[in-house]
């Protein structure tokens, strides 16, 4: 009995020690529930109800090996992504590369104070430019936290917002539960005309986000160090994807709850084309009640991805630039073209969809660095990628920026 005792205490203590190294990618993964994905995967539902169900799984995979190689990066070099490439860049390149930087972070920003600025417009009635306004200020309290209490009270800052993400936009999936045969028909993979395509390579294109990488490097290596090889460097690669896994399952769950949601309460309602128009359908179907879930899940939404946005881009310009500029001073900086924007009346979802396309620019700049340099054994030593992750990885990266390149065209020539 007593020898059980002491083996149960090992298994709890070995559990326990897990789980405090879990967080980085929780950070990350506010990256994949923006409203810039709520608005995508409550259409693709009401559009083409359980259709797409697969287009969402796939895409959480993919998003699982990126994030893992990225933190794989921080943990073995002890450097972040932008740090590896200011090793690898002419001094020239490197600004050149940070501008683009800047101005993925910009669009990115403007996507998600834009969601914070709808989600209070909803609950307060408030004009939009004070919802923006509003959201900056929030956002920039909870990098105040990152700043004076330290990374693991930001994450779990970040962690709680999730948590409040994910119930409300799926809590009225207890109310009108999804089709259980519609869902398994759901994965198995299909369209249903040009329009069903379209949306997918929507959904699949914009699943990752150069942020999300730059950000995750330097999370797990600032949260853990870089071991020397051994054991503790197995450990905690090991615990990185249990890290992963657990975060991008938490971001898959919201995704595939918001196209269920779609698919069990919107079809067919030609609302669900704005953020607005959800938030009114679901109101129209389900009751005030849950309307006011998903608009409060949608504030938290838009504060929890700017905020980590903001932090990205931090990373990067003292990565590559070797420049250090407070968190709150680049909330304000990074903030402005999303007020201004807001503030001359420019359509909310025609601003989305312009920000989402300047996203798009950016994505190769991070994705293929990222597998080339962890394909490297010059760089990764005796943890280089595997032949089949280098595979993977190349198949993931070729795909993603082929999906973009076509909805940069299609957006750019109207078919989109």
């Amino acid at each position: 009995m007593n020898a059980m005792t002491a083996a149960v205490k090992v298994r709890v203590a070995r559990a326990r020690s897990g789980a405090l190294l879990l967080g980085p990618a929780l950070v990350a993964a506010a990256a994949y529930v923006d409203p810039g994905n709520v608005a995508t995967n409550t259409a693709a539902g009401a559009s083409y109800g359980y259709l797409l169900v697969w287009v969402v799984l796939v895409a959480n995979l993919m998003a699982g090996l990126v994030q893992y190689l990225s933190a794989k990066l921080g943990l073995v070099t002890g450097r972040s992504l932008p740090e590896s490439l200011r090793e690898h860049l002419p001094r020239g390149t490197r600004v050149a590369y940070w501008v683009q930087a800047e101005l993925v972070t910009m669009a990115t920003d403007l996507a998600e104070v834009l969601g914070g600025a709808i989600a209070l417009a909803l609950l307060f009635d408030l004009p939009l430019i004070w919802g923006g306004v509003i959201t900056s200020v929030v956002s920039m309290a909870i990098l105040k936290v990152a700043d004076r209490n330290g990374q693991k009270r930001f994450e779990r800052v970040v962690a709680t917002m999730l948590a409040v993400v994910g119930v409300g936009f799926v809590a009225s999936l207890f109310v009108a539960p999804p089709s259980a045969a519609g869902v398994v028909g759901g994965i198995v993979p299909g369209f249903a005309g040009t329009g069903s395509v379209l949306l997918a390579a929507g959904m699949l294109g914009a699943t990752v986000m150069p942020h999300a990488i730059y950000v995750h490097s330097s999370l797990s290596r600032d949260r853990h160090g870089s071991p020397a090889p051994g054991p503790a460097r197995r450990r905690l690669l090991s615990a990185t994807r249990a890290d992963v896994a657990v975060a991008l399952t938490v971001a898959g769950a919201v995704n595939l709850g918001l196209l269920l949601v779609g698919a069990a309460v919107l079809t067919g309602d030609q609302r669900t084309a704005t953020l607005e128009g959800v938030h009114a359908a679901i109101g129209d179907k389900l009751g005030p009640l849950f309307a006011i879930g998903f608009a409060v899940a949608l504030l938290f939404s838009g504060l929890a991805s700017t905020a980590v946005g903001c932090y990205s881009g931090s990373v990067v310009m003292s990565g590559l630039l070797k420049i250090r500029v407070p968190l709150v001073a680049r909330r304000i900086v990074t903030a402005i073209p999303a007020l201004i924007v807001l503030g001359i009346g420019i359509d909310p979802t025609w601003a989305l969809i312009v920000s989402q396309v300047v996203l798009s620019f950016g994505i190769p700049f991070a994705l293929i660095p990222l597998v080339v340099l962890t394909s490297r054994r010059s760089v990764m030593g005796e943890d280089v990628n595997r032949r089949g992750t280098v595979v993977a990885g190349i198949v993931v990266c070729t795909a993603i920026v082929a999906l973009n390149v076509v909805l940069i065209y299609l957006t750019a020539t109207g078919q989109g």
